[in-house]
């Protein structure tokens, strides 16, 4: 991939622009099947069951390749359902918490485990994947409290703050960053790390990209975020950094890297974090992959996928001892 700058893109020494240089057309294609089968369908009105039918026709397309040689496992987490992943040669004092994504109301198990799995091979670790309960049955603050939990329990069960890793995507990514905000506010142990990919940080919709992106973003629609947010949380509430973590206290956070695309109506939510991280002190590491869609990393066929596995690997290498 080569890196470079890109007018109306933010310059800076935490920022870097990724242009496809593999797999371009495979890359237009995806795009314009993404805008047919995903975003004409996408608007205000947002029917949850047919919504999940749809993800779940996603998760049966999970690669099962990527899942070969790792056990899955079945754990409850003080009270809180998750699953371990666990690839051969996996170090035990080593852990991935993932935290996944689905617009907080729906979840794809086994697409997320081949994604997961395929860092845990790389990292020799094993990961958390967090099966918080959804919206619209379970609205905020079920899922914040639940990824508390869930890191918690792994204090309890004797892993070192230093040798977790915590990750999530969309509105994972919020979940991420709102648990991370809660942990330093309780003056609780941090992870090393976090991995942000494409994270919907700003329910409020106030950035800039929520609406100049929006005839560009080859998946969402303004209509179906505006819609969405609400199973998740009332209105009065978007505001609050609970729920809109982009609002909240950066400083003293541990390294942040984010990935987005460059065409995303959530751009603008990972480029003013990393702002304010950077404000605030926090080595923070701001990926913009140009013309990629809302968490590529999720499709392993793309060459860009594969690239961005190999930046999240580096990362962690950088702020862990991982690597020894």
């Amino acid at each position: 991939m080569n890196m470079t700058m890109t007018k109306h893109l933010p310059a800076n020494a935490f920022t870097r622009v990724f242009h496809p240089t593999q797999g371009r057309y495979t890359l237009e294609l995806l795009n314009l099947l993404l805008r047919l089968t995903v975003k004409s369908r996408l608007g205000l009105h947002i029917d949850i069951p047919k919504l999940r039918g749809k993800f779940s026709q996603l998760n049966r397309q999970a690669s099962p390749a990527l899942l070969a040689g790792v056990k899955r496992e079945n754990v409850l987490c003080n009270g809180v359902s998750a699953q371990w992943l666990s690839p051969e040669g996996y170090r035990p004092d080593r852990v991935l918490l993932y935290i996944h994504g689905g617009a907080f109301v729906a979840y794809t198990p086994d697409v997320y485990a081949a994604m997961v799995s395929s860092w845990c091979q790389g990292l020799k670790t094993r990961a958390l994947l967090v099966d918080y309960r959804l919206a619209p049955e379970h609205p905020y603050p079920t899922a914040l409290e639940e990824c508390l939990a869930a890191y918690r329990w792994l204090l309890d069960q004797g892993f070192k703050a230093r040798d977790i890793v915590i990750a999530g995507d969309s509105a994972g990514g919020n979940l991420v960053m709102a648990t991370l905000q809660h942990l330093k506010a309780d003056k609780q142990p941090l992870p090393s790390c976090a991995i942000l990919l494409s994270p919907f940080l700003d329910l409020t919709l106030s950035g800039e990209s929520a609406v100049s992106n929006a005839p560009r973003d080859p998946i969402f629609t303004l209509p179906f975020a505006v819609g969405v947010r609400a199973f998740y949380a009332p209105a009065d509430t978007y505001s609050n950094a609970s729920v809109s973590p982009l609002f909240g206290d950066f400083s003293g956070l541990p390294p942040l890297l984010f990935q987005v695309g460059s065409t995303e109506m959530l751009l603008d939510d990972s480029v003013r974090a990393a702002a304010k991280a950077n404000a605030s002190g926090v080595p923070v590491q701001l990926e913009i992959w140009k013309r990629l869609p809302h968490v590529f990393q999720l499709i392993p066929a793309l060459p860009q996928a594969r690239a961005a596995e190999q930046s999240i690997r580096s990362f962690v290498h950088e702020h862990t001892d991982w690597d020894g």
